[in-house]
Parts: structure tokens; C-alpha cells; sequence
């Protein structure tokens, strides 16, 4: 895998890396082709009890990488009904990554350090558990671009932090930082820096892992089944409404005030 790196501290808890290779750990075609696969290889592992989910380097993820995503999206746009079928068809392959997270048997707890955006928050409430350090930083940008957030997090979110909060989250596509998002419920936990999380996150999945596994997995699928549904509707609703936005003028507005680094102008059409 080039997206993304296996560790095995213990016999009993793996760590998934996030590697990029975009800037930030930015989400290229490589991690979406990649991490169903990963989440397989971890089920498989009978030996494992609970999984670690954290960025290399100095940031969780920079979260979808618009350029690296150029070439797959790029002949969709102004393509009529086959483009509009293709982004949904493109956001049901997307969406198969981090709901392998949310369905894995494991424990999935996000160590979040640095910049957690977009696709990153998305990634991070399909894991079961989050903690992060203060220096954490976040925000469900896909407003500001001109497209509706797909890939869960906006039907996820509701019930980690309430529907108030994820509405201002997603509506708004405000930055917010490690203190706010724990007292909205996003994390458990605030660590003063990287290693002192790590360090709890592990010290978190080994409480985990100590307890029976089949009763731990059951506990996983029971309270998952209770949001299953809603969140495979609301995923298609969210690409349905994609297939569409990104025909229009305010989501190539967004594209050229994205490259060119500039506020960008939405006229509602």
C-alpha cells in the first residue's frame, strides 16, 4: 500500500497509518482503492482485538485531495446524466472505506493530531472512538466547495455530537478546534501533545483488547445497527445531490477560488 501502512505494536492491536501521499495526508485515489483492503486484512486477523487510526506526520488528514482526484472526477463534470451517474457511482466506491470502518468486528479508535478536515472528520466518526491531542484542529469543509460532505460524516455525526452541532458543522464549514470539538462529544479525550496521545490511545485499545472479544465485537454490531440504515439512505442522498452540484456554476467557482487561493463568489446557480 502506498496510502497507508499496517503496524503491530502488539498481537492484540493494530495501528492504520496514514501516509498521503498528498500533502497532509490528503485522500487520493491510492486510499480509496486502498483502505477497504486494509479493513479486510485486520478483520481476518484473528489474533487482533482493536485497531489505532492516526495521520503520519504532523496532521490526521487534509482530508479528499481535490488534485490528486482531478483525473477520475474531471470527465464527470459537464457530462450531463452519465456524469451525474458517475459521481454517484464514484461516491458508492468511496463510501466503502469507512464503512468497512464502521462494520470491522475491531474497535477503531482515531488519534487525532494536527488537521482533521473534511473527509478527515468523515473518517474519524466511522471510527468508534476518538481522542485527540489540543494542538487537534476541525473542519467539514465540502460547504465551502460547493458540495454536500458524502461519505458519512454528516449522517454520523448527529449521533456523536447531537443534531445542533453537526448542523453548525456542516452548514457553516467553520474551523473549530480540540477544545470545542470536546465539548460537542466528537472526542473523549484531550492529550497536550502526539506522543502523550498516542501513548493514551494505546494504553485505550489495551483496555479494550483485555476484554472478551466476541462480546466486544457484539457490542460494536449492536449499537452500529441502531444507524446502519440511516446512514446508507443519507449516503445516497448526499451522492444523488453530488451528481448534481457538481454540474453547476458555484462548484466551478469553487474549483478556480480553490486553485487560485482566493475567496470564492457563489451566485446560487
Amino acid at each position: 500500500m502506498t496510502s497507508l501502512r499496517i503496524d503491530r505494536p502488539t498481537a492484540e492491536v493494530a495501528e492504520l497509518v496514514l501516509l498521503g501521499p498528498g500533502r497532509g495526508n490528503a485522500m487520493g485515489p491510492d486510499f480509496w482503492r486502498e483502505l477497504p483492503l486494509a479493513i479486510a486484512e485486520l478483520d481476518a486477523d484473528d489474533a487482533l482485538r482493536a485497531v489505532i487510526v492516526y495521520g503520519s506526520g504532523e496532521h490526521f488528514s487534509y482530508g479528499l485531495d481535490l488534485p490528486g482526484m482531478a483525473a477520475e472526477l474531471g470527465p464527470m463534470l459537464g457530462n450531463g446524466a452519465r456524469g451525474r451517474a458517475g459521481v454517484i457511482d464514484q461516491a458508492t466506491r468511496m463510501q466503502a472505506g469507512f464503512g468497512a470502518i464502521a462494520s470491522s468486528r475491531l474497535p477503531m479508535i482515531a488519534a487525532i493530531d494536527g488537521w482533521c478536515i473534511g473527509a478527515g472528520i468523515e473518517m474519524a466518526a466511522a471510527c468508534d472512538l476518538r481522542i485527540a491531542s489540543t494542538r487537534a484542529r476541525f473542519a467539514l469543509r465540502e460547504v465551502k466547495v460547493g458540495i454536500v460532505a458524502d461519505l458519512g460524516g454528516i449522517q454520523r455525526l448527529p449521533h456523536i455530537v447531537g443534531e445542533g452541532w453537526a448542523r453548525q458543522i456542516a452548514l457553516t464549514g467553520e474551523d473549530f478546534d480540540a477544545e470545542s470539538a470536546q465539548r460537542m462529544g466528537l472526542v473523549t479525550q484531550l492529550l497536550p501533545d502526539r506522543d502523550t496521545l498516542l501513548e493514551a490511545a494505546r494504553s485505550l485499545a489495551s483496555r479494550i483488547a483485555a476484554n472478551p472479544p466476541l462480546v466486544v465485537a457484539g457490542i460494536k454490531r449492536t449499537m452500529s445497527a441502531r444507524i446502519e440504515a440511516s446512514v446508507q439512505a443519507g449516503n445516497l442522498a448526499a451522492a444523488t445531490q453530488n451528481g448534481m452540484l457538481l454540474q453547476s456554476e458555484d462548484f466551478a467557482e469553487a474549483m478556480r477560488a480553490f486553485m487560485e487561493k482566493r475567496e470564492a463568489k457563489f451566485r446560487g446557480r
